[in-house]
């Protein structure tokens, strides 16, 4: 059941080339939106000027293999084991659902570019991959959405309680339920509720990649950078404008005691 490739029997209802270019299309609305995300709320322009007005107050000039060892470091430690949010539940679920997705996106397009007929050779492997990197996302996600979220964990709201910025995850939780539910229904000979889930698991694609500029989509383009140039502004002494630590004690009091800090 886990090495089936649903989409080799999709070749019975599309051309192969139709759902290349559909995976195409994907891409293509996710640059879009990015670029008009960009474009309207000018985060770009602000990590530039950012970094301009950093340069002035920083101590420190960083040859070209300091910054290259401060980007590496940050890509393998900060962006690749999301470490800012500490060893937790929560790192657990975001790390599941990032290399979930990473592992399901790009299983995808393998099946759908090199593995679209039976002749096409044993894609029992990507299958596997295709069907691993779902589940792992719905892990990661859900547990993410039913007990981690802040507004469930610490303010009391319902998890059914949805906002505009929940349109993302939710929409790769609907892709990654969806297409698991399409391929095992399939398996099964369940024909009409796989055609079913096969609708809706190009429609959740559509809203998902579709709805970048209104979703958080984009904001995976923005922290990797985000983090690059606040780990470049301490290692050069600007620290983004910001005052040094103080050369003190940390004391907070009794207080914080009382509870166990969670992170958000």
């Amino acid at each position: 059941m886990l090495l089936n490739n649903p989409f080799i029997n999709l070749t019975e209802i599309f051309n192969p080339i139709a759902m290349q270019l559909f995976i195409v299309a994907m891409v293509a609305l996710v640059i879009i939106g990015t670029v008009i995300d960009i474009i309207h709320k000018k985060n770009v322009q602000y990590f530039f000027n950012n970094a301009k007005k950093a340069k002035l107050s920083a101590t420190k000039e960083l040859g070209s293999g300091e910054r290259i060892a401060v980007i590496a470091k940050t890509v393998v430690h900060d962006i690749a084991t999301t470490s800012e949010l500490g060893a937790g539940k929560r790192r657990v679920a975001h790390v599941l659902g990032m290399y979930g997705t990473i592992i399901f996106w790009i299983s995808s397009a393998v099946l759908v570019f090199c593995y679209n007929s039976s002749t096409s050779g044993d894609s029992s492997t990507w299958s596997f991959l295709w069907h691993l990197g779902a589940i792992m996302t719905c892990l990661g996600g859900f547990w993410f959405w039913l007990f981690l979220r802040v507004d469930v964990s610490a303010e009391a709201h319902p998890w059914y309680r949805i906002i505009k910025a929940d349109l993302f995850v939710l929409a790769l939780l609907a892709c990654s339920t969806f297409g698991l539910a399409w391929s095992f229904t399939q398996s099964f000979g369940l024909v009409g509720l796989s055609y079913l889930f096969l609708v809706l698991f190009i429609a959740s694609n559509l809203i998902l990649f579709g709805g970048v500029y209104w979703s958080k989509f984009a904001h995976m383009f923005y922290k990797p950078g985000a983090a690059i140039q606040k780990n470049l502004a301490e290692a050069d002494g600007s620290r983004d404008n910001l005052p040094p630590p103080a050369d003190a004690p940390e004391q907070f009091g009794l207080g914080i005691k009382r509870e166990q800090p969670k992170h958000y």
